[in-house]
């Protein structure tokens, strides 16, 4: 009895919904935490940009386009890099509810189409790119939530007291597992990191010693850092390109990248940022 009790308080359940029925309206937790989430960085972004003597309200203006714009380029990039799932069917392309967004293609075109609206607003971009930079990992980290309640994207099976169950696993060729086999919470793993990463990068801003745009480009390198060892966790489908996920590339280019651009700005006899 202690022997069994203890077995099933040594493991993450998880949840055996994935929707809140409200009368005629039905909730899908995976976009709820999503929505939680754009919320928590307004919020967090308004009161820095606050602090720094801006107007909160432009933060709102600017995430009326961006946010839009984030989660188009977080499904293109899915649909992108897993071309082959939706080749016979290009209209669940279209079909989010069950999840399929590309955080890395969610980011990089709401930050370009934030660009955009900051320029034309006359606004500072680098100085706000810095504002966001804390925001967008504490929005990821409550967005990846919904993967688990999706029950997807886990990691390898593990005996760690922390594994996480999960009702009808298969690997990546559809297999299923053994029953009772515990995966690694890599939703978990993800989100705790994005968490940690959104705390050093306050920390490190409040020392007031980097140029303007730097702790944007820390947070990708720190997000890319993340992304690369939980990536490897992962057993889900995703495409290769030499037998190493597309994920996996995508982090040690644009980690790399980040640092270039860095030691870029860093060299000797650079122009002061203004």
């Amino acid at each position: 009895m202690i022997a069994s009790l203890t077995g099933l308080l040594a493991a993450i359940p998880s949840p055996s919904r994935n929707v809140i029925e409200l009368g005629p309206i039905t909730l899908r937790m995976y976009g709820l935490c999503i929505a939680l989430g754009v919320i928590a960085a307004v919020m967090i972004s308004s009161r820095r940009w606050e602090a720094r003597g801006g107007n909160p309200d432009d933060i709102g203006t600017i995430a009326l386009w961006a946010v839009p714009a984030g989660v188009i380029g977080a499904r293109l990039y899915h649909v992108a890099t897993d071309w082959k799932t939706y080749q016979d069917d290009w209209g669940a392309a279209l079909n989010i509810t069950k999840g399929g967004l590309g955080i890395p293609g969610g980011v990089a075109l709401g930050v370009l189409v934030g660009v955009i609206v900051v320029k034309r607003k006359g606004l500072p971009v680098r100085p706000l790119l810095d504002v966001v930079a804390p925001a967008i990992p504490v929005a990821q980290a409550i967005g990846r939530l919904g993967n688990w309640f999706n029950q997807e994207l886990y990691g390898r099976p593990t005996t760690l007291p922390w594994g996480l169950r999960i009702d009808a696993p298969v690997d990546a060729a559809g297999n299923p597992f053994p029953a009772g086999t515990l995966f690694h919470p890599t939703f978990l793993y993800e989100a705790l990191w994005n968490l940690a990463l959104a705390g050093l990068l306050i920390k490190i801003d409040k020392k007031r010693r980097l140029h303007p745009g730097e702790l944007f480009i820390l947070y990708v390198f720190g997000y890319s850092l993340g992304r690369l060892w939980v990536e490897d966790l992962r057993i889900d489908h995703a495409s290769l390109i030499w037998g190493v996920r597309v994920n996996i590339w995508m982090s040690v280019i644009v980690g790399l990248a980040a640092v270039a651009i860095f030691l870029w700005n860093r060299r000797p006899g650079a122009p002061e940022p203004a």
